[in-house]
């Protein structure tokens, strides 16, 4: 059973990239969250606590596990004063049909969330956890790559049939990819918040995921695999030309490096100022051959950055973050392709203003949307248009984790959420006090995905995202241990 189990979990890691299957009944024709990985996830849950019936396991005792239990039964709480203030059907949908869509995602989240406690409680078992998520991002890349290839040399037809074998979406109109998921910014999220912690972790930490010899070095301890992937993600994240996506990863980063890579940054830069020092090299020649590299180094990291500049100001979508005329404020956000999101996003505030402590009951902000948009992005919006449109069968959401929080769960719910981040923050910055890679390794994918996740929650506000919870969970588990 326990071998059943690991395979199960493989699979749940290996499915992730495919974040809107089309062969998921049960989720509902206008659903476009549907993560593959529920199928063997289901599976896996299944085996877990039949192990768990026959005593071969036990339920691992997570601190996070209480806030998290607090956390729902406040959402519960919510959800049962938000009735009384019964809001108008909208669009077919009634209150308790929201509510119950909502808890079907928040479950299917913390589903996620469980497996990945469950089957990380030792480091081995986070070793072969991140392994067979980097197997699961070697397919994003490679779909990836021949989606940048095929959209740049006119094959967007075939890639689109492809893409719709197993996705309820196709390619979007321009030529961004978006490998297995719905849409480019999704992608990009999920390289973020899921993928670029671990690896950035390693680089950071020296400890090796796969142990393996390159071509140029038998040394094993050397992390070369995880450099190409890191490498190919942050190539895969420029072509996605998601702005979000972008941001975060830049902010995570600083943020990690900042905190948790001070070793390693004192380290390189010992070693960048060594190749310029006489005494370090036995002939003069030696001494050339090491300035140049360092001096070759920086030519090649400037260049990189040009032209990675240059990749992306040429797209406009993202230039007009600072072309956009700023003198007016409207007048930038809607130019700025700001529009829609902040609309949503404000629209769904007055639900907070009118019960701030628990809020209007989760999956019922969507209510108040629509008759709160600010007047001044009703117009030139075609995202909008489209949605207000009387034929339109779209239910809004607030596309703001935070702004949904606070809407349907009040202040009540996002203190406890928040509360349930700050505490694996915690250990994650207690790992970072210990010297062994293990311990630093932990303690910055710790902090990179927790800066990650708290940017990116601006942009998205899905419970059934399973890059909202699988790291943390992966985290909370091996820290137990360290609590126990």
């Amino acid at each position: 059973m326990i071998r059943l189990s690991r395979i199960l979990w493989a699979l749940v890691l290996v499915s992730l990239p495919i974040t809107s299957f089309r062969y998921l009944p049960f989720m509902g024709a206008g659903t476009v969250v549907r993560p593959l990985a529920l199928y063997p996830l289901a599976a896996l849950l299944l085996v877990l606590f039949l192990m768990l019936w026959r005593r071969e396991i036990r339920l691992p005792r997570l601190a996070s596990f209480t806030v998290l239990a607090a956390f729902v039964l406040a959402v519960i709480a919510a959800t049962a004063i938000g009735a009384t203030f019964a809001p108008i059907e909208l669009r077919g949908a009634e209150y308790w049909d929201r509510a119950l869509r909502a808890f079907l995602t928040l479950a299917i989240g913390l589903s996620f969330f469980v497996a990945a406690a469950w089957m990380n409680q030792d480091e081995e078992q986070v070793k072969f956890s991140v392994r067979w998520l980097m197997v699961g991002l070697v397919g994003h890349l490679i779909w990836g790559g021949i989606q940048f290839v095929g959209l740049n040399t006119g094959h967007r037809a075939e890639l689109r049939e492809i893409q719709e074998l197993f996705s309820v979406r196709g390619l979007v109109k321009n030529k961004r990819i978006s490998g297995f998921t719905f849409e480019p910014s999704w992608l990009a999220s999920q390289l973020a918040t899921l993928y670029l912690p671990w690896l950035v972790a390693v680089v950071l930490s020296g400890k090796t995921i796969f142990h393996l010899p390159s071509f140029f070095s038998k040394d094993k301890r050397i992390p070369w695999v995880e450099i190409i992937l890191l490498l190919g993600s942050l190539a895969a994240l420029l072509a996605t030309y998601s702005r979000a996506g972008l941001a975060v990863t830049v902010l995570a980063a600083g943020f990690t490096f900042l905190i948790a890579g001070r070793p390693f940054l004192q380290s390189a830069w010992g070693w960048f100022l060594a190749g310029f020092h006489r005494s370090v090299a036995p002939s003069r020649l030696g001494w050339i051959r090491a300035a140049g590299s360092r001096a070759l180094l920086i030519i090649i990291a400037l260049t990189v950055l040009a032209g990675a500049g240059v990749f992306l100001s040429d797209k406009g979508y993202i230039a007009r973050l600072w072309t956009s005329d700023m003198s007016d404020f409207w007048g930038y956000v809607s130019s700025a392709s700001l529009g829609p999101r902040l609309a949503y996003a404000a629209g769904a505030m007055p639900a907070f203003d009118a019960n701030p402590l628990t809020g209007v009951g989760l999956g019922a902000s969507g209510f108040w949307i629509y008759p709160n948009m600010p007047d001044e992005l009703l117009m030139g919006e075609p995202e909008i248009a489209q949605a207000l449109a009387p034929n339109s069968g779209l239910f809004p959401n607030p596309k703001n984790l935070y702004v949904r929080l606070l809407a349907e769960t009040g202040l009540a719910g996002l203190a406890l959420f928040v509360a349930f981040w700050l505490g694996i923050l915690a250990d994650g910055l207690s790992a970072l006090r210990h010297a062994t890679p293990s311990a630093r390794f932990l303690g910055a994918a710790t902090v990179f995905t927790l800066t990650a996740l708290i940017f990116q929650s601006v942009s998205v506000d899905s419970f059934a995202m399973p890059e909202l919870w699988l790291n943390l969970g992966i985290l909370a588990g091996i820290f137990s241990r360290s609590e126990r």
